[in-house]
């Protein structure tokens, strides 16, 4: 789903402008209390310039109008901003939308591949529906595969061009509807209502109109709209003083009200204002590039302050199905004849144990598939109760199963578990792996070693997390030894064993106790509880429904070690937003040193001495200020859009390089461009 959007997109642009002007409807204006009251301020300006036409001005009809289109210009410039963030949502929601597809489901009304089918559109499709799925269609809408197995293309929701397995009984049984089955068939039920599919929750949640102010952001908002308050207030009684003032001292004028509207809207924190909700917007969109969905502004937010991460062991850590990776025979027994009696113990076993069990045999060993009508075979499948499957064969009885369950049954054929076979199985047990034996009537043929097989460089992602002060537990309802080894194996900081779903919960609550932000990734309906208390909850596409929908944050990679992205980004969000804050009260010092002697110099003389940058008359350098309170904002949209660039460096050298950067920037930058702007005004 990653879409390309370049910054300054043509049609993004062109929408962006028309909504900028859109956005100034007076209802629209007061949700944004710094912009709002330049808005009001650019209302009171032109009716100024209106009253100066007709002759009775408080100053120059020219000066006024200057003031007041560069006000308008202030409040469209931030209209704007926003305007382009959203747009940029909007976009990759269309983008969504043509993806969406009608396709005729194959409705069938009992688990079975040869029911009879009834076409229907998609959209007639209701929970619980029963659809099949063959080589070649589109999956009408989301569901779980409740029997079959086939390769997946989801390119249009992940953007990753390599198919997927999908299969009942597993982790991996989840479907996300307008995906395309490429090969095999599957039986799905239905689990979304028309309307409310993983697609459509995506197209609402990447329309950044649609975000709802963070607690930080509305915490910020708050602290800007005090400061216009203050900085209203103060200019508001500047008007008195200075009547008082130029009649005190016989010499000046009184100022202007156009000029106190001037210094007040350059005082006003209006650049962080008029930006922040395009950084809120774009944080999440950062996310959707990343192909994470944010059900929840504030969960971005809180990733960039995470400094615990849970991981659920299986489907997370590692793939979510064991695997057979080796046999091991008994004295006297051939390597060849143990993989052969494994493999025809397992042809007829469909769980993920049982097929990895014939590919070993085949890849490792050359043993080829059978057919299973001409072996004569009779399969015995696997039991709770027996603990154990196989094959009868003509001549040949084949068992394969749990240490206890296969010693009871050589038991009752006259045979006894050989010590040798006692310690490989300790052994496997021992390095977190699950042991099955293997037997032929009353002789035990050797072990498979089933193991979890820990996710590709996922060792590596941990040891990026530690650097940015992030620890790792794994929970997993293992016991503790095999849940060392794949915690050792997988190289997390600490791990919780034989964890039940409300063990995962206590301890989430007592680390929270202790001050800490929690992040919790986890894909199973029996990890919804302890995502919902996270304070940042990663749950993976592949998971369950109950899983995605505990979560606020949705990884459709499916990809555990994502959240090194995730805090990134929120590092990233912060960072932004702190940056421009801290560049927007910096620069009012150098709108001081324009705006004051140009207002009160003519009544207080020495205030002249202010005018350290030498500006040309008082009417340029009101104007010239102005001019830059408006462009600065416009320049620093690429700056919200795409954040500030995140590095792995301590807490104090970042707040360091930030203050530096942005704080003394915010001195020098707006020196120089009121400079040259009053050079531009005096050529003109």
């Amino acid at each position: 789903m990653v879409i390309n959007l370049s910054f300054w997109n043509r049609e993004i642009l062109k929408i962006a402008i028309i909504e900028a002007f859109l956005k100034l409807s007076p209802r629209y204006q007061i949700r944004n209390p710094v912009i709002f009251t330049v808005f009001i301020s650019s209302i009171l300006t032109t009716g100024l310039f209106i009253q100066a036409l007709l002759g009775k001005g408080e100053t120059s009809a020219g000066f006024i109008l200057s003031i007041a289109i560069w006000l308008w210009f202030t409040v469209i410039f931030a209209n704007f901003a926003e305007a382009i963030a959203e747009g940029r949502g909007k976009a990759q929601a269309l983008a969504l939308r043509k993806s969406r597809r009608e396709i005729l489901a194959k409705k069938i009304f009992q688990v079975n591949r040869n029911a009879k089918v009834t076409l229907v559109p998609s959209a007639n499709l209701k929970i619980d529906d029963i659809v099949l799925v063959e080589a070649g269609d589109f999956i009408p809408s989301d569901g779980e595969v409740v029997e079959g197995i086939a390769s997946v293309n989801e390119s249009a929701i992940t953007g990753e061009s390599a198919p997927v397995i999908r299969e009942s009984g597993s982790d991996r049984n989840t479907v996300t509807g307008g995906t395309q089955v490429i090969s095999d068939w599957l039986i799905v039920r239905i689990t979304a209502n028309p309307g409310n599919t993983f697609l459509d929750h995506m197209i609402a949640l990447v329309e950044g109109a649609k975000r709802q102010k963070t607690p930080n952001e509305l915490a910020l908002t708050i602290l800007l709209a005090a400061l216009t308050i203050v900085f209203l207030l103060v200019c508001s009684t500047l008007l008195p003083f200075s009547y008082y003032s130029s009649h005190a001292t016989n010499q000046g004028t009184v100022v202007a009200i156009t000029v106190l509207i001037a210094l007040f809207v350059c005082l006003a924190p209006t650049t962080i204002g008029g930006l922040l909700s395009a950084i809120g917007i774009a944080g999440m969109d950062r996310m959707v590039q990343a192909n994470v969905i944010a059900l929840s502004g504030r969960a971005v937010e809180a990733a960039g302050d995470v400094d615990i991460l849970l991981l659920d062991k299986t489907g997370t850590i590692t793939l979510g199905n064991r695997q057979a990776t080796e046999f091991f025979p008994a004295e006297g027994v051939s390597i060849e004849k143990l993989a052969d009696a494994a493999q025809l113990a397992s042809l007829a076993d469909e769980t993920p144990e049982g097929r990895s069990i014939v590919i070993l045999a085949k890849e490792k060993y050359g043993l080829r598939g059978r057919d299973i009508k001409e072996l004569g075979a009779t399969f015995i499948p696997f039991t709770a109760q027996t603990r154990m499957s196989g094959a009868n064969l003509p001549g040949r009885q084949i068992r394969k199963g749990a240490e206890q369950s296969i010693d009871e049954y050589i038991k009752q054929m006259g045979g006894t578990m050989p010590v040798s076979i006692r310690k490989i199985v300790e052994n496997i047990a021992r390095q977190g792996g699950t042991p099955l034996v293997v037997a032929e009537e009353s002789k035990v043929l050797g072990v498979i070693h089933l193991k979890d097989i820990v996710k590709g460089g996922i060792r590596e992602r941990f040891s990026d997390l530690r650097q940015m002060g992030i620890s790792t537990i794994m929970v997993t309802g293992d016991n503790p030894l095999t849940a060392a080894a794949i915690a050792a194996e997988a190289g997390v900081d600490d791990f919780l064993a034989n964890a039940k779903p409300e063990d995962k919960l206590k301890l989430i609550r007592r680390l929270q106790n202790e001050g800490h932000l929690v992040a919790m990734t986890g894909d199973g309906t029996n990890d919804a509880p302890a995502l919902a208390q996270a304070d940042v909850a990663v749950a993976m596409n592949t998971g369950t429904q109950a899983a995605k929908e505990a979560g606020n944050l949705v990884d459709l990679d499916s990809n555990p070690t994502k959240l090194v992205e995730i805090v990134e980004i929120g590092k990233q969000l912060l960072m932004t937003r702190g940056s421009i804050t801290t560049f927007s009260i910096a620069n009012d010092v150098a709108k001081y040193f324009a705006i004051i002697p140009a207002a009160f110099a003519s009544t207080y003389p020495a205030l002249n001495q202010l005018n350290v940058m030498h500006l040309a008359t008082p009417q340029s350098a009101i104007l010239s200020a102005v001019i830059f309170n408006a462009l600065i904002i416009i320049f620093l949209i690429p700056l919200a859009l795409r954040g500030i660039v995140y590095r792995r460096v301590s807490a104090i050298k970042l707040l360091r390089n930030n203050v530096l950067l942005y704080g003394l920037g915010g001195l020098i930058i707006p020196f120089v461009g009121i400079k040259l702007i009053d050079i531009i005004l005096g050529l003109l």
